[in-house]
């Protein structure tokens, strides 16, 4: 008789802030403020349908890191390295959209190498990177249901692992 492993313990959450955005200059805002809780090592994963705002996150990202280069989708080349433009982390973008498989069809991407001096945003990388680190922070973002102006979006930032308690995602919602 073959015993069974036991599941693995869920990574406890952190922190989890939920926020209503109404325009998409206040995502890029929301980018901003969140690139202040950020370090060399935090992996960032995006999480939305098609047109949720996660590049204009991820722009505001970039200003708030103060990096090099314009922050587009990279859907067509897949991952964007924009180097920092003072002594700040360079920011790794990838979009995983296009990958069917899991973190061993990103190995090209050297994610694992960049990681410990970079921030990495990830958008759609469920079930495809979260084997980079156990600390991570997960960023969902809705379409509000009803909305006639079609840029109010709900988004929650949840910080799991240690790595996340105290950091102040409260601080996101000021």
């Amino acid at each position: 008789m073959a015993m069974e492993r036991p599941a693995a313990p869920a990574l406890p959450q952190a922190a989890e802030t939920r926020l209503t955005i109404t325009s998409p200059e206040r995502m890029r805002e929301l980018g901003r403020r969140l690139a202040g809780l950020l370090r060399a090592g935090d992996l960032v994963m995006l999480s939305g349908e098609l047109g949720a705002g996660k590049t204009t996150l991820t722009r505001g990202l970039g200003e708030g890191l103060g990096v090099r280069g314009a922050v587009t989708s990279p859907t067509f080349v897949i991952a964007r390295v924009h180097p920092s433009l003072g002594d700040g982390p360079p920011l790794v973008h990838v979009d995983a959209y296009r990958l069917a498989g899991g973190l061993d069809e990103m190995e090209d991407l050297d994610l694992d190498v960049s990681l410990p001096e970079s921030v990495i945003v990830v958008e759609w990388g469920e079930g495809k990177v979260e084997e980079l680190t156990e600390e991570r922070l997960q960023v969902v973002i809705h379409r509000a249901v009803g909305d006639t102006t079609d840029e109010v979006r709900h988004v929650t930032v949840a910080g799991l692992g240690e790595r996340w308690a105290g950091a102040g995602l409260e601080t996101l919602a000021g």
